[in-house]
Formats: C-alpha cells, sequence, structure tokens
C-alpha cells in the first residue's frame, strides 16, 4: 500500500470517525501533494510524496515557532496537532547519535578533512538519511566533524 493509499484510507476512516482534525490535516497534505503531481505533470513516487509531507511538517514546525513568538498558543496548539498527524506517515527520524554515525561513515569513505568538502558530504550524507533528518541538523553536525 503506498502512503497516498494510505492517506485515503485514513481519510474515509476519520470522515466516518467524525475526527475533524484528522480529517482537515489529510485533507490539506492530499492538496500539497496533488499540486506537486500537477507542478510535475506526473504521478509522485514513493520518495517523493514523503519529501512533500516532509516538507508540511517543516511548515508546522515554523508556524509554531512563529505562533510561540507572537503569544498565539491556541495557534501553536492546533499547528503542534496537525504535525502529529502528518509525522504518523513519515519514517521515524533519526536521531543525532544515527547521523552523527552516518556522517563519520561518509567522512572515512569520501576521506574529507576540511569544511572546504563539506558540499561532497552533504551529499553523500543527505542521500543516506533520505528525508529521516531535517537538512539544518545535518549540516550543523557535518560542520562540526569537519572542523568548521
Amino acid at each position: 500500500m503506498t502512503l497516498q493509499d494510505r492517506l485515503e484510507d485514513d481519510l474515509k476512516g476519520a470522515l466516518r470517525g467524525g475526527d475533524a482534525l484528522r480529517v482537515s490535516t489529510i485533507r490539506l497534505a492530499r492538496a500539497a501533494l496533488k499540486n506537486q503531481e500537477i507542478e510535475r505533470r506526473r504521478p509522485l513516487t514513493e520518495e517523493e510524496t514523503e519529501a512533500v509531507l516532509a516538507a508540511e511538517v517543516k511548515r508546522r514546525r515554523e508556524a509554531i515557532e512563529a505562533f510561540q513568538r507572537g503569544g498565539r498558543d491556541d495557534l501553536a496548539r492546533k499547528e503542534s496537532l496537525e504535525m502529529a498527524v502528518l509525522l504518523q506517515y513519515l519514517p521515524t527520524p533519526l536521531s543525532e547519535v544515527e547521523v552523527r554515525r552516518i556522517i563519520g561513515e561518509v567522512v572515512a569513505e569520501t576521506g574529507a578533512s576540511s569544511p572546504r568538502e563539506m558540499g561532497r558530504v552533504m551529499a553523500a550524507v543527505m542521500a543516506r538519511v533520505r528525508g529521516r533528518a531535517e537538512g539544518a541538523v545535518v549540516s550543523r553536525l557535518v560542520r562540526e566533524a569537519l572542523g568548521g
């Protein structure tokens, strides 16, 4: 069962169960997926689907921070609940320890030793973590590993 099939089935279940938050969140996610399909003029692959959902999670995370800074805890809570729904459709995020291990492997394989080689290391690490770690976190850890 593809991720989009799961979203459709879960939407039907949420509609039957009267779960308004889940219904609206899944509908928004499906709309984002449909927009990407229209933009690319083809159906999305499973990896592309995950990337769109990860972007939706990131969007919510940024909104939560903005709402909290603005003192709108009610809106931050709503975004947090939506983010929790979306996270159920993504692979389990890697811990910093796991990301550091992957970075160590890539650095050893590539022989990178200075911050100038960060681009090459980042490309290899991001290919391995494939949406299971945020780019900003990976960038920070790669910079640390390369002494930058």
